[in-house]
């Protein structure tokens, strides 16, 4: 009819997905938005975009790697975890397999059997132009010689 417009879909952050309690998934899943996880996974998860968020519950069991920008974990996970930018242990978190974080917070209880890696953004590397002869006279001690 005229005048009736679908409405677009909503932004893919604003989407929630969920693995329900007794769902069992085998096979790798790609999400934007959030994952919220209580059943069981086995296979990848990876989070796509900056704003995805993956959830595992007190109830959550994954058997393979995950990678996204967040993930908060009270559950268990048997395979290597990686979080761009946000990892959260809850104090029910059993992780086996290395831990790649940016930023993390880890409650009592929590436990970790694997490699903790920290991985910060690289150091940034200033292009210019090279120091002048009078740039490098400003800092030289009193009495030094500036060779060019």
């Amino acid at each position: 009819m005229l005048g009736n417009k679908s409405k677009p879909a909503p932004p893919a952050a604003d989407t929630t997905s969920l693995i329900a309690v007794g769902t069992q998934v085998r096979g790798d899943v790609r999400f934007s938005g959030r994952l919220h996880v209580d059943g069981s996974v086995e296979g990848a998860l990876h989070g796509e975009g900056a704003n995805a968020v993956l959830t595992l519950s007190n109830n959550a069991k994954v058997t393979g790697e995950i990678v996204a920008p967040h993930v908060v974990i009270n559950g268990i996970v048997s395979g290597d975890v990686t979080a761009s930018e946000r990892l959260e242990l809850a104090s029910g978190a059993r992780v086996e397999g290395n831990v790649y974080y940016k930023v993390m917070e880890m409650s009592a209880g929590a436990q970790i059997n694997g490699k903790i890696v920290h991985r910060a953004e690289p150091p940034r590397q200033l292009a210019g132009p090279q120091e002048t002869k009078a740039e490098a006279e400003d800092f030289a001690l009193p009495g030094a010689t500036v060779k060019p």
